[in-house]
């Protein structure tokens, strides 16, 4: 890589405000605040409103739409026939 043209990356914590969840991992993001990591190091932190913790897809909180039967719904509600020519 050449140097100067690539932003810094460094540790940084996301929290997720939602449900409290961490995660240390590498970023170009500089924060301002920091927190103390569980090794007793204080990294920068970036608080983030929803995550893979809080996020009801990943959860398993999500809605699953019925698909099958639509059809025959229908079809019993406005009548299978239609005007044929």
């Amino acid at each position: 890589m050449r140097p100067g043209i690539h932003p810094v990356s460094r540790p940084v914590v996301f929290r997720d405000t939602a449900s409290g969840f961490t995660l240390l991992t590498r970023s170009t993001l500089d924060p301002r605040r920091t927190v103390e990591w569980e090794d007793g190091t204080a990294y920068p932190v970036v608080d983030v409103e929803i995550s893979s913790a809080s996020h009801p897809f990943h959860g398993g909180t999500a809605r699953v739409l019925d698909t099958e039967g639509r059809v025959e719904r229908f079809e019993r509600r406005y009548g299978r026939t239609a005007a044929r020519h």
